[in-house]
């Protein structure tokens, strides 16, 4: 029997050293679970990663500071991915469709890492391979290595003038890729804002603002909690709504007394501007029943509520989707005055025509307005979408004019400044059989003291003008 440790006329073979078992890494682990849920089950971050966070926290010792981390690996990539994407098709040799989704996330996660954190390049690269292998497999590890390897050569800034054509020479491209936006969002906010003619300088800082992480904004709800409370527990006020509190250093709300207790809650300052303006609307007649028709998750119904019940009106919130209608209840736990929410079809509504004195519709869209919270969202979104939401936007503004009384009040407003998510839709239903004898009012006097807010009468905010999401707010008279 041959002698198999030995090669004939050589030296002895040696075994091969098995590899170590792959170390967990808790930080990076959270990351890439969560970005596989974005891929796979066309899930939000923001509602994947906090549970995530949570059963981390119960061991492996991760702390607040491994939260923050994974929170912006996760937010960092997915705002930056189609950039990631074209620099890591230029450093493998095959198109990146051929490429198995969960190494590309691997791979992503590398790239940010590397070009948009400060983690010394050695400890990105070796981190993101030791995840490979304890998500993939060492084959994918290795392939994982070599691409990062070729991503570390250069610099963001390097990358960016490999891949980027120059502005002269294709300035939606250019602009798509330096800002990560697709290349059909950068020409519909660049339209919204008025066009190339208006030069380059204000659609660069608007893609800059969805690339920022925006920070923690809170409603003190009329009646139940007030700003001076959320400052005292080192909030700093708001910059436009007399209720708004900001935690600058993007804590957590829950840490706030008010907020544990649900009489203070998270709400863009852009979203209530909107319910204020509606509330702060002249009125022809009484002003006792008011409506939000799209009321889930209930951050608007429940200002909106506050301040009915101040002039001791009544709000109903409808909400066609029962688990939204159950969060618009939640919202609602505790408010003053009375309120009623009903699970009901704004487009098949279950209250009789003009019965409300003030209406509000905050209709589903693509959300182009608020990429900085949603950054997978401008990924996952197609020009098609904005004519699947067209029907379902005139049909809500059709039902809201339908239900104010004559005299009364219509708010129109979507977290989108897409032309035909906007404008467009309120001249086209005032044109309809519903808009007969409706007037638009001018709504930019209802919110003092913000600039550029252009010739209105409708109102859209801005994230680098207002530091809000991009609502947009048009009022409407009913006539009859």
């Amino acid at each position: 029997m041959t002698d198999p440790s030995p090669r004939r006329g050589g030296p002895p073979r040696r075994r091969p050293r098995p590899q170590a078992r792959p170390r967990k890494d808790p930080v990076r682990l959270v990351a890439f679970q969560a970005l596989r849920a974005v891929d796979e089950r066309d899930a939000y971050a923001n509602l994947v990663l906090p549970p995530l966070l949570r059963r981390a926290r119960g061991g492996d010792g991760f702390d607040a500071r491994d939260a923050a981390l994974a929170t912006e690996l996760v937010y960092g990539t997915l705002r930056r991915q189609g950039t990631y994407d074209a620099i890591i098709a230029a450093c493998v040799d095959r198109p990146l469709r051929e490429v198995d989704p969960p190494v590309l996330d691997v791979l992503a996660l590398g790239a940010h890492q590397l070009l948009g954190t400060r983690i010394p390049p050695h400890a990105a690269v070796s981190a993101t391979v030791e995840l490979a292998r304890y998500v993939l497999s060492d084959g994918r590890a290795r392939f994982v290595n070599a691409v990062l390897r070729r991503v570390a050569a250069h610099d963001w800034d390097a990358w960016l003038a490999r891949v980027a054509p120059p502005f002269e020479e294709d300035p939606v491209e250019h602009l798509s890729l330096v800002h990560a936006h697709p290349r059909w969002v950068v020409t519909a906010l660049w339209d919204a804002l008025g066009g190339p003619r208006g030069g380059r300088e204000e659609i660069e800082a608007l893609l800059a603002a969805d690339n920022e992480r925006p920070e923690v904004t809170l409603v003190a709800r009329p009646g139940r909690a007030t700003v001076a409370e959320l400052l005292a527990e080192d909030a700093v006020a708001g910059r436009w709504s007399p209720y708004a509190a900001r935690l600058a250093d993007g804590g957590e709300p829950g840490r706030l007394t008010a907020v544990r207790e649900g009489r203070a809650g998270v709400q863009d300052e852009g979203s209530q501007l909107v319910a204020l303006a509606l509330a702060r609307a002249g009125l022809q007649g009484e002003d006792r029943t008011w409506l939000d028709g799209c009321a889930g998750p209930g951050g608007k119904a429940a200002l909106l509520g506050a301040l009915a019940a101040e002039r001791g009106a009544a709000l109903v919130a409808a909400e066609k989707q029962p688990h939204r209608a159950r969060l618009v209840a939640r919202a609602l736990s505790g408010n003053p005055g009375p309120y009623q929410v009903v699970t009901a079809d704004g487009t098949r509504p279950a209250w009789r025509p003009g019965s409300f004195d003030r209406v509000l519709v905050d209709v589903p869209c693509t959300g182009l307005g608020a990429l900085r919270r949603r950054p997978e969202a401008r990924w996952r979104r197609r020009p098609e979408d904005l004519a699947g939401f067209a029907p379902l936007q005139r049909a809500l503004l059709a039902g809201a004019l339908r239900a104010a009384r004559p005299g009364g009040v219509v708010g129109y407003a979507t977290c989108s400044p897409h032309p035909a998510e906007t404008r467009v839709v309120v001249e086209d239903v005032l044109r309809g059989p519903e808009g007969a004898g409706a007037a638009w009012l001018d709504a930019r006097p209802l919110l003092p003291g913000l600039p550029g807010l252009g010739d209105g009468p409708d109102v859209q905010l801005w994230p680098h003008r207002h530091g809000t999401d991009a609502m947009y707010l048009a009022l409407l008279r009913k006539g009859g």
